[in-house]
């Protein structure tokens, strides 16, 4: 089943987050069974020569490329989508006129505003008349919700035509609350359970990127309801690890 009809099924589906810009990574990752990757473009120094790399390397291992663009802009979303990913995480969206923006940035005349161009999404000038099927039937759009704003106007959001499911951004929204990183704060816990609850009213995929590697703190999400799930990054997996082993070493030499 694709990426879209499991969004539209409200159905559990794990990812996680690439930062670190090399393919290597991706097929180190690709091992744990991951159902797609985000390349991380707003908070890393990965540029577009290196994100259409690494779509091409997600995709070669049989998983759907998400991009989280650097900004709810056209020029970036436009490139992005032409380089053939899969879909895109729009960060800061917090009301229905940003979600709006992103789906016009994002989707072909009549439906949205993106200019046409030919590049490896359009199978470089052979095939765009399929690709612009594919838009309208496959292309994920997935809205980051990460300020208090958007806490506020979550169903007018959620409810926007070609949003196809959320992902809470807890370090933002807890810093747009004054207390960034402090996302177990009660009132940040509360601003989120507003969002799930929304989410699950309408039901709409609700989504949460969990920070933390322990396994854990991904199942408290799947308790709650959360379906599109990014569980950790790269670097997080590879630190934990290694902090983890030489900790047990230090340990057992005492």
């Amino acid at each position: 089943m694709s990426l879209k009809n499991k969004l539209k099924n409200n159905e559990l589906t794990l990812g996680s987050w690439v930062t670190i810009g090399h393919t290597a990574v991706v097929d180190i990752m690709a091992s744990a069974g991951f159902e797609w990757l985000v390349v991380d473009m707003e908070h890393t120094s990965i540029d577009l020569s290196t994100a259409h790399q690494l779509i091409s390397t997600i995709q070669a291992n049989g998983m759907k490329a998400l991009v989280r663009v650097s900004k709810n802009e056209e020029v970036i979303i436009k490139r992005i989508l032409d380089m053939g990913a899969d879909g895109i995480v729009v960060p800061m969206v917090k009301s229905r006129a940003d979600a709006l923006e992103a789906t016009d940035y994002a989707k072909y005349p009549p439906v949205g505003k993106r200019g046409v161009g030919l590049f490896r999404a359009q199978k470089y000038g052979l095939g765009f008349d399929e690709y612009k099927k594919w838009v309208n039937e496959e292309l994920v759009i997935i809205a980051q919700i990460e300020h208090i704003e958007a806490v506020q106007n979550i169903e007018e959001i959620i409810t926007t035509d070609g949003i196809d499911g959320i992902v809470i951004g807890p370090y933002d929204l807890s810093g747009s609350m004054g207390y960034p990183g402090e996302y177990h704060r009660e009132d940040v816990k509360d601003a989120i359970s507003k969002v799930l609850s929304a989410c699950k009213k309408h039901k709409v995929p609700s989504g949460f990127h969990v920070i933390e590697s322990d396994p854990t703190k991904l199942q408290s999400r799947i308790d709650e309801g959360c379906t599109f799930l990014a569980y950790s990054l790269d670097f997080f997996f590879l630190g934990d690890s290694a902090r983890d082993g030489m900790k047990k070493i230090k340990e057992g030499q005492k």
